[in-house]
C-alpha cells in the first residue's frame, strides 16, 4: 500500500511539473500561476502547493532535471577524450543540446533568472547545491584529462567552467539561429581559446600574474555568491 502512495505521488508530482512546463512554454513564467498549474495537471491548488510550495521550486526541479540529462548526454565524451579541449567542448555542447527543447521556456524564464533578488538566479542562495553539482561535473572534466595544470588553477578551473557556461547559456537564450548554430560555433571557437589561455598561464613567467587574476576572480565570484547588500 505505501508502494501505491509512493508511486501515485510521483505520478502527481510528474504531472504538475509537466503541466508547468507546457503552460511557460505557451504562455509565459510570469503569467502562469499555480492555479492554472494545477488545473492543467487536473489536482487541486492546495495539492499542486503540497508538492511544489511555489513556481520556484518547479523551475529548481527543471534546474536539477536538466542536469540529470546533461550529465547522462556527456558521459560517452568524458570517457572517450583525455584532451582538455575536447572534454570541455564536447561538456558544453551537451549543455545546450539537452537544454534545446527547453529554449522557450528558458526565454520566458530569462527576466526572472537575470534578476539578482529571484531565488532563481545562479548565483544566488536557492540556487547552491545546483550550482555545486555543476561546478563539480567541470572538476571531473578537469581532473580526468591529461592537461598538466599548476595547483592553483585546476583548484579554481572548474568554477571559471562553470562561469563560462553560464555566459554560453545566456547566448544560447538569444540565439535565433537555425539550430542554435552560432551557438555551438561559439563554443567551438572559445573552448579552445579557453584552453590555450590555460597553457599560456602555466608559463613561470606568467606566474604572479596568474596568481594576481585567480585572487580578483575569487574575490569577484565570492562577491557575486554572497548576493546584494541588504537595505538599511
Amino acid at each position: 500500500m505505501a508502494q501505491a502512495r509512493t508511486a501515485k505521488g510521483e505520478n502527481t508530482r510528474a504531472a504538475i511539473f509537466g503541466a508547468a512546463l507546457d503552460l511557460f512554454q505557451a504562455q509565459g513564467y510570469e503569467a502562469t500561476t499555480m492555479r492554472a498549474i494545477a488545473e492543467r495537471a487536473g489536482v487541486s491548488l492546495g495539492n499542486s502547493y503540497h508538492y511544489f510550495p511555489s513556481k520556484e521550486h518547479l523551475v529548481l526541479m527543471l534546474y536539477n532535471h536538466l542536469h540529470e540529462l546533461h550529465r547522462a548526454a556527456c558521459a560517452p565524451v568524458l570517457a572517450r577524450e583525455r584532451g582538455l579541449a575536447p572534454r570541455l567542448k564536447g561538456v558544453v555542447r551537451a549543455i545546450v543540446m539537452t537544454c534545446e527543447p527547453f529554449h522557450e521556456v528558458s526565454g520566458s524564464l530569462f527576466s526572472t533568472v537575470a534578476d539578482p533578488r529571484s531565488p532563481l538566479n545562479p548565483f544566488g542562495a536557492d540556487a547552491a547545491e545546483m550550482r555545486a553539482q555543476v561546478i563539480t561535473l567541470y572538476a571531473e572534466v578537469v581532473a580526468g584529462s591529461d592537461a598538466r595544470l599548476p595547483d592553483d588553477i585546476a583548484t579554481e578551473l572548474p568554477r571559471l567552467l562553470w562561469l563560462y557556461q553560464m555566459g554560453v547559456l545566456y547566448f544560447w537564450i538569444m540565439d535565433a539561429s537555425p539550430g542554435r548554430l552560432r551557438t555551438l560555433e561559439l563554443i567551438d571557437e572559445t573552448s579552445d581559446l579557453i584552453v590555450q589561455l590555460v597553457k599560456l598561464a602555466n608559463l613561470p613567467m606568467l606566474k604572479k600574474s596568474r596568481r594576481r587574476a585567480l585572487a580578483l576572480v575569487r574575490d569577484i565570484a565570492g562577491a557575486k555568491l554572497a548576493g546584494p547588500p541588504a537595505c538599511r
